[in-house]
């Protein structure tokens, strides 16, 4: 494919400073946005990564002003203007329900992988694709992982089988059906539904997930055709994180490159070049003047929980830590450390721990903090223990200070 974009001796020249305060608008991480906006923050951050949970509602506090964990899950399982499923990076994410289509059609090439796992294998895809096609035909209301094996088995005389494995806690054994001479887990079947748009969490029911079909539980359900949705995600992406590379969203979505090079080439008439200090990034045609008088208000702090999205949009990191600190934050095995956020760069890790109705806050600077960004860091651990409904809140910082707050 041939790029139609300028080159970069044409390209607009900004400041690594102007970019950081862009992107920190565009995430709601310079001011938050009022609570009624709740979905329209998951949608302009481009999805709440939901592997842990609590860390997506936590990235939904960091950007959203006076918001309670109790918002969040009316937001999705009463009023279900938020949606939670399988999309980018095979990852969960909660995302704005309106817009769900966008985000799991967009990013469904990612499918391509798990098609050339499988052919690898040697598992067929035909039985494979009966069952993943059927589970739609039973989530009409929200069901578990063992109802929707029972039904499926009851509705289409496929036998159940135990499929042995370990979890997080140890030995377990989970439902499955056999294909090929392997046992595939309901679990694994179901995420491929989700990642095909065909089905979506529902409630949680005690201790155990359910599964519902979207377009039966998500208001105003609107589809997108596959090839409206790639080129719409990649307009999303680029206003949250832009100047990006193709490089870097395809990393973001977990795409082929091939395949992220095709959806980039359909939207390059809408894309400009921009140079930040020598490095070429294309940004929104649109977005430039936004970009060209975007400015800092230091200080500005925040709390980034595990896996927030703002940490995850770029393949080169250098805009967000030093090298020294690199393995700090992005540990083995995919892991995110918690950080503090000051003026767009990683300035610290920090964790906490809960003692029945008390939160404790450790936060390690990776350099001494200013007062000013000291305050900043205690308002933040204040409202963090409000959100959490903490009736006391300790904050320790270390590296910065030796004092203990209560």
């Amino acid at each position: 494919m041939t790029s139609r974009v300028k080159p970069l001796a044409d390209a607009v020249s900004v400041s690594p400073e102007q970019v950081a305060a862009f992107r920190l608008a565009r995430h709601h991480l310079d001011r938050r946005a009022p609570r009624s906006a709740l979905a329209r923050v998951a949608g302009d951050m481009v999805g709440a990564q939901a592997q842990v949970q609590s860390a997506a509602f936590m990235s939904l506090w960091t950007r959203t002003r006076d918001l309670r964990v109790d918002d969040v899950e009316k937001a999705l399982w009463q009023d279900r203007v938020l949606a939670k499923v399988w999309c980018m990076r095979g990852s969960l994410h909660i995302v704005p329900s309106k817009e769900f289509a966008v985000f799991v059609r967009g990013s469904g090439r990612r499918e391509a992988r798990l098609a050339d796992y499988l052919a690898r294998t040697g598992l067929p895809m035909e039985p494979i694709n009966r069952i993943v096609n059927a589970i739609p035909t039973v989530l009409d209301h929200p069901l578990t992982r063992k109802e929707i094996a029972e039904r499926l088995s009851d509705d289409f005389k496929i036998k159940r089988k135990q499929k042995a494995g370990r979890g997080w806690g140890g030995a377990s054994d989970a439902e499955g059906f056999e294909v090929g001479g392997e046992i595939l887990s309901v679990h694994w079947l179901v995420s491929v539904a989700c990642m095909r748009g065909l089905a979506c969490f529902g409630p949680m029911r005690g201790n155990e997930a359910t599964f519902v079909r979207p377009d039966r539980w998500l208001p105003n359900w609107q589809d997108w055709a596959p090839e409206e949705a790639e080129t719409e995600l990649l307009r999303r992406y680029l206003r949250a994180n832009g100047p990006a590379t193709v490089n870097d969203f395809a990393l973001w979505t977990y795409v082929k490159a091939a395949d992220a090079r095709e959806i980039w080439g359909r939207l390059e008439p809408e894309l400009a070049p921009v140079n930040v200090d020598g490095r070429p990034g294309w940004l929104l045609r649109e977005d430039l003047s936004s970009l060209g008088c975007a400015e800092l208000e230091r200080p500005s702090v925040r709390l980034l929980p595990f896996f927030d999205s703002f940490l995850l949009a770029l393949k080169d990191k250098k805009h967000l830590v030093d090298t020294a600190h690199y393995k700090r934050v992005y540990r083995p095995q995919g892991w995110l450390s918690p950080v503090v956020l000051v003026d767009g760069r990683i300035a610290g890790i920090w964790s906490h721990e809960r003692q029945g109705q008390n939160l404790s806050v450790r936060v390690e600077a990776f350099r001494p903090f200013g007062s000013d960004v000291q305050r900043c860091v205690r308002a933040e651990v204040d409202d963090l223990g409000r959100f959490l409904r903490a009736k006391e809140v300790k904050l320790r910082f270390i590296g910065s200070t030796r004092k203990t707050r209560p």
